[in-house]
C-alpha cells in the first residue's frame, strides 16, 4: 500500500493544486458554534462525493451524540502548511469555536525542509489559540522511499509542535486506516467514504473533552 502511495503520490499532488473547496451542503443552523476543519485535500473530500467527507461524519457523529456545533470545510485540496497560514484570515472570520488543524502531506510529498513546515504549522496553531479557539492537530505519514531520516523528521513534527503549543493531536490520521479494506481510493492517498468515516471516528476522543453540550 505504501509503494502505491509512493508511486500516485506526486501525480495526484500536481492534479490537486488547483482544485477548490468542496461546496457546502444544507446542515445545521448558523448561529451554532463553528467547528472548522481547516486542511488540505484530506479535509476536502477529494474523490469522494458531496456529503461524504470525514468533516460530514463529524457533523453526523456530533449530532447524533447530541452536541451542537456546526462543522465547516475549510479543505483545499494541494494546500501546504504555507497556504494554511495565508488562508487564516479566512478562518477567523468565521470565529471557531474548535479547529482541527489538518495539514503536512503535501509539505512531505514536496519535500519542503521540516523546519518551514514546523514553523507554518506553529504559526497557524499558535493564532488560532491567540484569537480564541481550541485546536486539535491531525498529522499523517510519508513512505518509506522518501527517507528514513526525513519520514522520522516529519513524523515528529506533529507531537512537537502540538507539545510546544499545548494541543491535543492524533500523529498519523491513517495509523489505522490502511488496514481497513477499501477505505482508501485506487491512488493510494486519498479515503474513500469508508475511509473518511474511520477518521472522524478517530477525532471524537479528543474532541470531547474540547466540546461542550
Amino acid at each position: 500500500m505504501h509503494r502505491r502511495f509512493a508511486t500516485t503520490a506526486l501525480l495526484i499532488l500536481s492534479c490537486n493544486l488547483y482544485a477548490s473547496p468542496r461546496g457546502s451542503v444544507p446542515g445545521p443552523p448558523r448561529n451554532l458554534p463553528v467547528i472548522d476543519c481547516f486542511g488540505d485535500s484530506i479535509t476536502a473530500g477529494y474523490g469522494v462525493d458531496p456529503g461524504k467527507s470525514y468533516p460530514d461524519d463529524l457533523q453526523i457523529d456530533l449530532d447524533n451524540r447530541g452536541y451542537r456545533y456546526r462543522v465547516v470545510n475549510s479543505g483545499v485540496s494541494g494546500n501546504t502548511t504555507k497556504d494554511g497560514v495565508d488562508r487564516l484570515p479566512a478562518v477567523l472570520r468565521l470565529h471557531p469555536a474548535i479547529v482541527i488543524v489538518e495539514f503536512g502531506g503535501n509539505d512531505g510529498l514536496r519535500g519542503i525542509p521540516i523546519a518551514d513546515s514546523r514553523r507554518n504549522l506553529s504559526t497557524i496553531v499558535s493564532t488560532l489559540l491567540q484569537a480564541g479557539s481550541k485546536v486539535l492537530l491531525a498529522g499523517i505519514t510519508l513512505p518509506p522511499n522518501y527517507g528514513a531520516d526525513y519520514v522520522k523528521q516529519f513524523n515528529e513534527t506533529f507531537t512537537l509542535v502540538a507539545a510546544q503549543h499545548h494541543v491535543p493531536v492524533i500523529p498519523n490520521i491513517y495509523l489505522h486506516v490502511y488496514a481497513v479494506p477499501d477505505a482508501i481510493q485506487d491512488d493510494g492517498v486519498h479515503p474513500t467514504a469508508k475511509g473518511a468515516q474511520l477518521v472522524a471516528d478517530q477525532f471524537m476522543p479528543l474532541l470531547k473533552p474540547l466540546l461542550q453540550k
